[in-house]
């Protein structure tokens, strides 16, 4: 019998959590006059001081109090501004720099619609930690306005005896942007840096190229040592732009600057691939699904590139006819690769199951569960979707697992499972 244990912790969608983005008005003149960017900024630039300081004093009474340093976003913003069209500092005021910068910014609610599909990784920081502790950090999909997607983080404790204990999340939120030019959009690989003051639980990414612009979806985060013995986090997402899908990864080492690196090859083209946390027989390999239906082992001697891989699985039990998919990156025991696995059933309802494969040959399964580890209950039923259970990635502790899955594409739920009840009814 699996010993499976839910936690009593919900996270959900909050239309409250907001942050302060970048406004983008055009730069480039019509041909008649100014671009829509210098004309508002004259018009700052010819009110008076006093309207200045009037204008200025009503906007921070509606959003001072909603935003982490308000008025340095606005400075920060104002001097982004002000290098590209060469303002002159020394004749503008404090009150027109910082109205200017309000301008060009706005306010977003990233996670008002959904919150859901996460995954967890150990934390980067691991100093204070008593014995049977383990401080880990989450990545959630957060959905808000427009449906856009984005990734959040979550920091928090699990103990051998089943508790989770998260930071407490801070009352602002702050983006992690692109540093320096503000005259394009970026295509390709970018990179993103944390707020220098930001917490990690307070900081999110948001789709910063043209691939990424309706949204950075299902972030499957991996603790990856490389052969040197190095260790970097490395998460693959789906980009989507609203029409075309693209497989991507996300590489940290400090969780303070993050590279978006656009995957090449067939495979790369298809939702949910997920990483083996190192080289197996010499070769980084991944786990996906390249025809909507099986799930497939995919090789490569290159982290970004991945083409054509050998069917590892199709479904097999009721509640996967469907299809299956990956449920994020295998996990290395001793017993060999514990992947996690989704299922579709009838009346689209899904569930989460597990394999284990062979350690030397990961081609090879060795077991398989022919019932779902975690389903719908009656009362997570309802939702964004419904009947939905999902996550995108477990991490071992000890001698369990710690499972966080979105419910309905609503909320957030945790489970522990021993991994020796887990393999016991494979």
């Amino acid at each position: 019998m699996l010993d499976l244990v839910t936690h009593e912790l919900r996270l959900h969608a909050d239309p409250s959590r907001v942050v302060v983005r970048p406004f983008h008005i055009g730069w480039q003149s019509n041909g008649s006059g100014p671009s829509r960017t210098q004309r508002l900024v004259s018009e700052v630039l010819g009110m008076t001081e006093r309207e200045a300081h009037r204008q200025l004093q009503l906007v921070l009474k509606d959003f001072e109090k909603r935003h982490w340093q308000t008025r340095r976003v606005f400075m920060t913003r104002y001097e982004e501004i002000a290098e590209r069209l060469k303002l002159d500092d020394n004749a503008i005021g404090d009150d027109k720099r910082q109205l200017i910068g309000a301008y060009f910014c706005h306010e977003y609610s990233y996670a008002a619609a959904a919150l859901m599909n996460p995954s967890a990784v150990a934390h980067y920081d691991q100093s204070g930690m008593p014995d049977g502790s383990l401080r880990i950090l989450m990545s959630l999909r957060a959905v808000g306005e427009g449906h856009i997607s984005s990734v959040a983080f979550r920091e928090g404790i699990i103990t051998s005896d089943c508790e989770l204990h998260l930071a407490p999340e801070p009352p602002f939120a702050t983006a992690a942007d692109v540093q320096g030019d503000d005259d394009h959009v970026p295509e390709g690989p970018v990179t993103i840096y944390r707020h220098r003051d930001s917490t990690l639980s307070g900081t999110v990414l948001f789709p910063i190229t043209r691939a990424q612009s309706n949204g950075l979806e299902d972030l499957r985060l991996v603790q990856f040592t490389h052969d040197d013995g190095s260790v970097e986090w490395l998460g693959t997402y789906t980009a989507y732009n609203g029409s075309v899908i693209q497989s991507e990864m996300l590489r940290t080492r400090d969780f303070r600057r993050f590279d978006l690196v656009p995957m090449s090859g067939s495979a790369a083209r298809n939702k949910g691939m997920a990483l083996f946390p190192r080289r197996v027989g010499g070769e980084y390999r991944m786990i996906g699904r390249q025809d909507g239906e099986n799930l497939f082992l995919i090789r490569s001697d290159n982290l970004t590139h991945w083409d054509e891989g050998e069917r590892l699985l199709t479904p097999r039990y009721p509640w996967e006819f469907v299809q299956i998919g990956n449920c994020g990156a295998p996990i290395e025991l001793d017993e060999g690769w514990l992947l996690l696995t989704h299922g579709v059933g009838a009346m689209r309802k899904y569930s989460i199951g597990a394999v284990l494969l062979d350690k030397e040959n990961p081609q090879r399964v060795i077991g398989r569960t022919s019932k779902p580890i975690l389903a719908a209950a009656d009362q997570d039923r309802e939702g964004y979707v419904p009947n939905v259970v999902y996550t995108c990635g477990a991490i071992r502790h000890d001698d369990r697992l710690f499972i966080p899955y979105g419910v309905a594409d609503s909320s957030v739920a945790f489970a522990f499972v021993p991994i020796k009840s887990l393999l016991a009814v494979m």
